[in-house]
């Protein structure tokens, strides 16, 4: 398969509509036909049904889709990881590290001075996103490191090393009453009727259904919190550089976080192989 055909069906499969496609390819749609279904007849299977109420994926084009967004992220990182060697071979290197904005900030702070110190340090380009991002950016090779949070990250198919450990506070308006108390339960923060838990949209970029507010970024949770509108179970180190209008409350009963330093299993960079030994060392 080539990966023109695969970006063509990934579009059809999205859309589930070949006219929709096509405008998204900004090609015409009767070549965009002939090579869906060229692509049928090589794999011996058909992918989507087609009827008077519009396009369906089969079962075996559902597997299609899943395995054929893979292969296309792994086309893009080479595609990015090889840019980035070339910046590298001509005097510019330079290595990406993701970090969930407003996640392990003192962490973060510490470890660019240890590396900067380290003989042979490069620029250090710090990508700050939000929650769960910093695996997408590791597999697509927008970052060739990351600072990832277990368990609320996933960090299958990567090399990992732990470097901390912490409990979980709430983050609540300055003045509610659960604020003046020394530590709370989880079941107290998730039953405030007032101050719902945020909702944050998931790998498909959709918000499960809830009745918190739906947030995308750390900016826009804190402002939330600060208008009594929501509040938030995060790690500890969260509190770190609150807020005067917040307050953070440990939460007896959450679960530890553990904050992991991630990058790919095939990675020879000795950028990334420095960070990490300066991460582990702190």
């Amino acid at each position: 398969m080539e990966t023109r055909e695969l970006r063509y069906f990934v579009a059809v499969a999205e859309e589930l509509h070949f006219g929709r496609a096509a405008r998204r390819l900004g090609i015409a749609q009767p070549p965009l036909s002939r090579a869906i279904g060229g692509l049928e007849r090589r794999l011996g299977t058909l992918l989507l049904e087609r009827g008077s109420r519009g396009v369906s994926l089969t079962d075996a084009g559902a597997v299609l889709l899943r395995e054929a967004r893979a292969a296309l992220d792994a086309v893009e990182a080479a595609e990015r990881r090889t840019r980035r060697a070339a910046l590298a071979a001509t005097g510019r290197p330079a290595v990406v590290l993701a970090a969930k904005a407003g996640a392990s900030g003192e962490l973060l702070a510490k470890l660019l001075d240890a590396y900067a110190a380290e003989p042979g340090a490069v620029t250090v380009d710090v990508a700050l996103c939000g929650p769960g991002e910093q695996t997408r950016l590791l597999h697509d090779g927008r970052a060739d490191v990351a600072l990832l949070h277990r368990p609320f990250d996933d960090t299958a198919g990567f090399d990992t090393e732990e470097l901390h450990s912490e409990g979980q506070v709430v983050i609540l308006p300055a003045g509610h009453p659960l604020g003046a108390r020394p530590q709370v339960r989880l079941a107290e923060v998730t039953g405030l009727p007032d101050l719902p838990l945020p909702r944050w949209p998931g790998p498909d970029g959709t918000f499960p259904d809830g009745p918190g507010p739906q947030v995308r970024d750390h900016t826009q949770l804190t402002q939330l919190i600060a208008l009594g509108r929501a509040c938030a179970v995060v790690p500890e180190s969260g509190r770190t550089g609150l807020r005067e209008d917040l307050t953070a409350v440990p939460v007896l009963d959450a679960a530890h976080v553990t904050t992991v330093i991630a990058w790919p299993p095939h990675s020879r960079s000795t950028a990334v192989a420095g960070l990490v030994r300066a991460a582990t060392a702190l």
